[in-house]
């Protein structure tokens, strides 16, 4: 399903910083900031008539780091909109000051994030740079996640689905505030569109659509009945680390955090179906413990963002007087 090869003119995919021409009207550039989340980094996708258009739409800017922004810029000269696929700070981290450098307003779904515009919405159409792109939302991995269709909605030449859909391995539901029945649901209105190319916000493009969102389909309603089974097994006090720890013992260990969020998601739906009550808040389908260690990682995670930023601002602090 990958279509990720490089060509006589141009690199392979991962290729950071380097523009990488997809699509007749899509090309991505690939932030420098690989992680478990992140896979080898943020796709920051540059949507225009033709690639030799000296402006763009651009499509998740990615994490704050300024010289990604500076790439963005030099390889899109205008940039007439800036669009967000959901909320997360790998994607959304640099929308503010790319808007700061380039006076672009910032479309999301968030209010939090928007600058200059009003809310998107399922149906709405952007155009700028010679193209329209339609928004579709597809909630699950978060609750303010959308695709973008790129050209006509009955024929598009693409779909951008951030987060959604990756280009390698399959997602997370970002429980609380991912979902697993609306997941279901948006991946399956997706494998309705059939065999059109992928930009995902994670991972190398892929050709088809409608054969990822099968695939999608299909693992997550066989974790879903191995979730099921362990829980059988384990009783319904056991927490979700814990049965990640026997469903996805095969995963490693930098991703069961994100397995773990998935877990609550898949037994926050069993619960639904099932007729329980969801758990919520703090402690849901966690222990003390566990949520206690989640806590700390994330601050670890916190501090060590804080570093990198203040080490890139100095950076390009330096260049400025250097220059």
């Amino acid at each position: 399903m990958s279509s990720s090869s490089a060509t006589a003119d141009q690199p392979a995919y991962p290729a950071y910083e380097q523009l990488r021409q997809i699509l007749p009207h899509a090309a991505v550039l690939l932030a420098n900031n690989p992680g478990a989340m992140e896979l080898d980094g943020t796709n920051t996708w540059i949507l225009r008539d033709e690639p030799a258009r000296r402006e763009a739409i651009i499509v998740d800017p990615g994490p704050l780091l300024e010289s990604h922004l500076q790439r963005i810029i030099e390889e899109s000269g205008l940039v007439k909109a800036i669009v967000l696929t959901h909320r997360h700070d790998d994607h959304t981290g640099g929308a503010k000051r790319l808007h700061e450098l380039t006076g672009a307003p910032v479309y999301a779904v968030d209010e939090t994030f928007r600058l200059g515009t009003e809310g998107l919405g399922e149906g709405d159409v952007l155009s700028g740079a010679g193209i329209d792109v339609h928004i579709m939302a597809t909630p699950g991995h978060t609750t303010d996640s959308i695709s973008l269709l790129l050209g006509a909605p009955g024929s598009p030449e693409g779909i951008l689905t951030g987060d959604m859909v990756l280009g390698r391995g399959t997602t997370v539901v970002a429980f609380p505030d991912g979902s697993l029945e609306p997941y279901l649901a948006s991946i399956d209105r997706m494998r309705m569109l059939g065999d059109i190319p992928v930009l995902p916000g994670h991972g190398p493009e892929l050709t088809s659509i409608g054969d990822i969102a099968a695939y999608y389909l299909n693992h997550r309603r066989e974790r879903l009945a191995q979730v099921r089974a362990a829980r059988d097994r384990m009783g319904l006090d056991a927490t979700a680390r814990q049965i990640v720890d026997v469903v996805y013992a095969e995963v490693a260990d930098n991703v069961k955090r994100a397995a773990t969020s998935s877990t609550k998601a898949q037994l926050a739906y069993l619960d639904m179906q099932d007729g329980r009550e969801q758990q919520s808040g703090r402690l849901a389908y966690a222990s003390e413990t566990e949520v206690a260690a989640d806590e700390a990682e994330d601050a670890k995670r916190k501090a060590e963002k804080a570093e990198r930023e203040a080490a890139e601002k100095a950076a390009t602090a330096a260049a400025g007087t250097t220059s």
